[in-house]
C-alpha cells in the first residue's frame, strides 16, 4: 500500500526529482534574475533595459548569462 501512493500515475520518486531539477529550478532561477534586475542599479538604463529582454525572451540561458555577466 505504502509504495502504491508513490507510483500512482506512474511517476516515481525518480520522475518527480527529475520534474524539480529541470522544472522548478528554471523557474526559480529565472525569477531570481528578474528580481535581482529589478533591484540593481545600473549606470546606464539601456543596459537594464537589453539585460531584461535577454531575460525574458531567452529565460534559462538568459538568466545564467545575466547572473555570470550582467551583474558586474
Amino acid at each position: 500500500m505504502e509504495n502504491l501512493l508513490l507510483f500512482i500515475g506512474g511517476i516515481g520518486v525518480f520522475e518527480i526529482i527529475l520534474i524539480l531539477i529541470f522544472g522548478l529550478l528554471p523557474i526559480i532561477l529565472w525569477i531570481y534574475a528578474i528580481v535581482d534586475l529589478i533591484k540593481r542599479d545600473f549606470t546606464d538604463s539601456t543596459n537594464k533595459l537589453i539585460w531584461a529582454l535577454v531575460i525574458i525572451f531567452m529565460p534559462v540561458l538568459g538568466a545564467i548569462l545575466y547572473l555570470l555577466l550582467g551583474r558586474k
